[in-house]
């Protein structure tokens, strides 16, 4: 393959590389240049979410993304309390936690830990839990003949403090209401 592969870099490793390619009709070259790059965690340019909204008995993933290198290793906290996997929780390998069935209990402060040979660095979050978004009226199947008009309902109850948005969609395409308003009209009840 002309494949050249190093394990266990160090900077001594970094530097430009030729590659050689020979055959009866000439030669060629190309050139890379390796950078070996090792910095401790920091959170300076992607710091978590301070505020982080899961709706209840739902799922929520806490992003950790620091930059590092080599990649670091993660932890995290609620509160004062160590997190570990478990039924409910679950710490990826990116760093990411995941909670799933989302309670009240839940709510808090949330802390991600990244460390590594170069150091280490922590970032923190609060989670608050809404009420989950439900359908309390779907729309049902209607029979119309042809050239008369149809109606459709769809109501859904959510969490006050959040804003609710209704989106239409026909055979998996969301309508255009502003486009395709000789054919559709969309009514809100209060």
């Amino acid at each position: 393959k002309g494949e050249l592969r190093m394990q266990s870099l160090t900077f001594d490793d970094a530097g430009m590389y030729q590659c050689i390619a020979e055959n009866w009709h000439g030669i060629i070259y190309a050139n890379a240049e390796l950078k070996i790059v090792a910095s401790p965690p920091t959170f300076e340019l992607n710091p978590m979410k301070k505020k982080i909204l899961a709706a209840k008995g739902g799922r929520v993933i806490i992003e950790c993304k620091p930059k590092a290198a080599p990649k670091p290793k993660f932890s995290w906290s609620k509160g004062t309390e160590l997190l570990v996997n478990g039924s409910r929780i679950r710490i990826w390998d990116d760093g990411s936690l995941e909670i799933i069935n989302v309670t009240k209990l839940d709510e808090g402060r949330y802390t991600c830990f990244a460390e590594n040979n170069r150091g280490k660095a922590n970032s923190t979050g609060v989670l608050e839990m809404t009420e989950a978004t439900r359908i309390t009226l779907a729309p049902l199947n209607v029979d119309v003949t042809v050239g008369e008009n149809a109606t459709m309902q769809c109501i859904a109850s959510h969490d006050p403090t959040l804003d609710l948005t209704f989106i239409w969609s026909l055979n998996g395409f969301v309508i255009d209401f502003e486009k395709e308003h000789e054919h559709y009209e969309r009514n809100f009840m209060v």
